[in-house]
């Protein structure tokens, strides 16, 4: 392994430790759903007040579903005997793990979770304990439970328990697998039915996917499974019972011998086990699902240089077609749940698997696309399996899964209206940090060269090691060179990044070009050029100079210094975009809601009825290129009253937006807290915002959106990124005073995006 990869890998699982042992310790938590700020707040939640609903359960069971969380609460259980690729760790060991899944589930269906991790490895014992504790939850995700216990446990508990159970480790990856096998067989131009399929690996998910492939229409005589031994077939001996049902009839022995003239290889082993001469051996247009990870059964590229016609499917996000879990489990809990459904059923499995097959088919959205910073996601070779960050996964596959759920007479709920269902599934998922996720994931696709200032501190050092390693940016760093080694050593951070230090030797032809662009850019107002060479040497100057010659993608400066100085010399180098007379700056808030956006935050002062109309039309490019539609709210301190000179100005500026730009959704002069409310907006049937709420707020005067966003930012009741400088030709971001290395990876990733959308024009 190179050095290189030693220090990466060091500074990841620094990293990783650094991240979970950060307060608050773990990655989930419990935080109260009901008011508690009273005496009569607590007496209801507790001591006497919480006898009544005890008392109604006692006497009518199925209100427990009424009056607790259960409903929405699942067990992500496990025994550690089988953690990802660590093997038999023990419970304990496996906490960060449950954990994690926690996590997900809440991120993306908006479930709730307690970790439960149990030490006990005989099958029988688990069991009881699982029973003992399963009146607590709505339902239960076995996890890292090893074969062939965890078939055993898993029918023994569904069995004998009456809420939604799933062993993941099989059901979603054969789910996910399922969808995926479907699509490409279509591609292909192949029929279930007809189709030879070999299994490398006879685990859990490997008997669970061939398990489901057969009742989607694979013929078992079709099917060579093959483990560690080679192909299950009738000569072997002391074989499990799951392993026993894919006993072949033949003589062919070796992975080799059965992969040829086969049409489907469906990997979950271990990597590269698969050679280039296996894949030709294949038939025509081969389906290759290599699903060991981290490497694959074969390397992606190695397949595709190997046969132009494989169709392909990984475990990697960073390949086409990733056969991704987090695709399946938490919306097939969330429509199990929302019917109260007495377990997951094959019908229940089947309609998850068709609805993630025909979410592929479907036109992919805009935000979707521009998630992933590709021209066009149409259904195809490198698109068969729906992306982790589509929105419209939680409405398509839970609703599936409930339908099918109330059809096969599982569910105690039924759902009357789908179409309100699914409006309330979008409602869930209002949180934001989604599209932090989105965000990231765009930037990766085309990273940008972003120079990071202030370089010599903590927060800026260990930003830059977030944006590398993630791939989100290359990053490199500008000031002292020495000094930025001196503090990389002291804070343990080991980077193989640009270091750009204004004064180097090395710099000299760079000083020598900036210097003349300087001089020539304000010859004209008060600058010498002794004055231009003084201040090439300023960081303040050349990061903006790197940018305009193009030396740097993107630029984020600030941290330790007063907001306005550091924006001067950037607004003497860089151009404003066409048409723009004032720049302006918006703050994107990130809180348990859908994001909002303040603009302008940090520049213009008092600004005119015409400024705020331009900073309005910037406002909704800058939130568009987010793939969000604007709702804008022109705010003020009078609803459509106009008394005031503020609110004069404001209303002068939204009859100017609504005679310049009739098409956008836009509106004032409003409070914000009536903005924000659907039934407040009702009130004014008038309003281009209609009743759906706004999510762009233009301010009348600095001091008011600056005052706005810094309470936020205080409380720490939503995240903040910005300023984002709107406005000018090129990505340049000025970081708040004392920002977190969350903030700037943040601002830095808007960079990124910046400079990705520049470049398509």
């Amino acid at each position: 392994m190179s050095s290189k990869n030693n220090r990466d890998e060091k500074n990841f699982n620094q990293a990783a430790l650094d991240y979970h042992k950060a307060e608050p310790k773990g990655k989930i938590e419990v935080i109260p759903s009901k008011p508690h700020s009273s005496q009569r707040d607590l007496s209801l939640a507790y001591s006497p007040g919480v006898a009544v609903p005890c008392m109604e359960i006692h006497d009518k069971p199925e209100t427990v579903y009424d009056y607790t969380g259960k409903g929405n609460l699942v067990a992500v259980i496990s025994n550690g005997t089988a953690v990802l690729g660590l093997g038999d760790i023990g419970a304990e060991a496996s906490k960060p793990v449950m954990e994690g899944k926690g996590l997900l589930f809440k991120i993306f269906a908006d479930i709730n979770v307690f970790d439960i991790e149990i030490d006990e490895k005989d099958p029988e014992k688990f069991i009881q304990i699982v029973k003992g504790i399963a009146p607590t939850f709505g339902g239960i995700n076995l996890e890292d439970i090893k074969a062939p216990e965890a078939f055993y446990i898993e029918q023994k508990l569904k069995e004998e328990l009456d809420i939604p159970l799933m062993h993941d480790d099989q059901h979603g990856t054969a789910i996910i697998s399922a969808a995926a096998l479907i699509n490409s067989l279509q591609i292909a131009n192949k029929k279930i039915d007809e189709v030879r399929m070999v299994v490398n690996g006879a685990g859990a998910a490997a008997i669970a996917c061939t398990n489901l492939y057969i009742s989607l229409g694979l013929k078992r005589e079709n099917v060579l499974m093959c483990d560690s031994k080679g192909v299950i077939n009738h000569k072997r001996e002391n074989l499990t019972p799951e392993k026993i049902d894919f006993i072949a009839n033949t003589d062919i022995e070796t992975l080799e011998d059965a992969v040829r003239g086969s049409d489907v290889f469906i990997g979950l082993s271990k990597g590269n086990v698969m050679t280039p001469e296996m894949l030709s051996s294949m038939n025509e247009n081969p389906i290759v699902f290599a699903l060991a990870n981290p490497d694959p059964e074969i390397a992606y590229d190695l397949a595709l240089e190997t046969r132009k016609d494989v169709i392909m499917a990984t475990g990697r996000s960073d390949y086409p077609n990733q056969v991704n879990n987090v695709l399946g489990f938490p919306y097939i809990f969330r429509g199990a749940l929302d019917v109260q459904a007495k377990g997951i059923n094959e019908e229940m499995k089947l309609a998850a698997v068709h609805a993630i097959a025909d979410l592929a088919k479907e036109p992919v959205p805009e935000a979707v696309i521009l998630a992933y910073n590709v021209q066009n996601l149409q259904f195809g070779r490198e698109y068969f399996i729906p992306k982790p960050f589509d929105n419209r996964l939680i409405t398509k596959v839970s609703s599936a899964v409930a339908k099918a759920a109330i059809e096969s007479g599982i569910a105690r709920k039924t759902i009357e209206d789908f179409e309100e269902y699914e409006n309330q599934l979008l409602d869930r998922m209002g949180r934001d940090e989604k599209l932090v996720r989105m965000m990231q994931s765009r930037a990766k696709s085309n990273p940008k060269r972003i120079t990071l200032g202030n370089a010599e501190e903590y927060n800026v050092l260990k930003a830059a090691q977030i944006l590398y390693e993630e791939g989100i940016a290359f990053p490199s760093l500008l000031g002292d060179k020495k000094y930025i080694k001196e503090q990389m050593e002291r804070f343990g951070i080991a980077l193989d990044i640009p270091i750009i230090d204004p004064s180097d030797d090395d710099q000299k032809e760079n000083r020598k070009k900036y210097r003349e662009t300087l001089w020539k850019l304000r010859q004209r107002k008060g600058m010498n050029e002794y004055k231009a060479k003084r201040y090439v040497r300023q960081r303040d100057y050349f990061g903006p100079l790197m940018l305009r010659h193009g030396d740097t993608d993107g630029l984020i400066i600030g941290f330790s210094k007063n907001y306005t100085s550091v924006l001067r010399p950037v607004l003497e180098v860089i151009e404003k975009d066409k048409g723009v007379d004032k720049i302006a700056a918006m703050m994107m808030i990130l809180s348990e809601k859908k994001p909002i956006f303040f603009a302008d935050t940090s520049i213009n002062q008092n600004p005119t009825a015409d400024d705020l109309v331009n900073i309005a039309k910037m406002a909704e490019i800058t939130v568009k290129s987010f793939a969000i539609e604007p709702r804008i709210a022109m705010l003020g301190f009078e609803n459509f009253a106009a008394i005031s000179d503020t609110s004069k100005k404001v209303a002068k500026a939204v009859s100017i937006l609504h005679e310049k730009y009739p098409k956008m959704i836009v509106d004032g002069e409003i409070q914000p807290d009536f903005a924000m409310n659907a039934d407040h907006l009702s009130d004014y049937p008038f309003s281009k915002l209609g009743t759906t709420p706004a999510n762009t707020f233009v301010f009348p005067n600095l001091e008011s959106a600056n005052i706005s966003y810094k309470i936020i930012r205080g409380m720490k009741v939503a995240q903040v990124i910005g300023p984002i400088l709107m406005g000018l030709k090129q990505p340049v971001h000025v970081l708040q005073m004392r920002s977190s290395v969350d903030e700037i990876v943040n601002l830095a990733t808007v960079a990124v995006l910046d400079a990705q959308r520049r470049e398509k024009k």
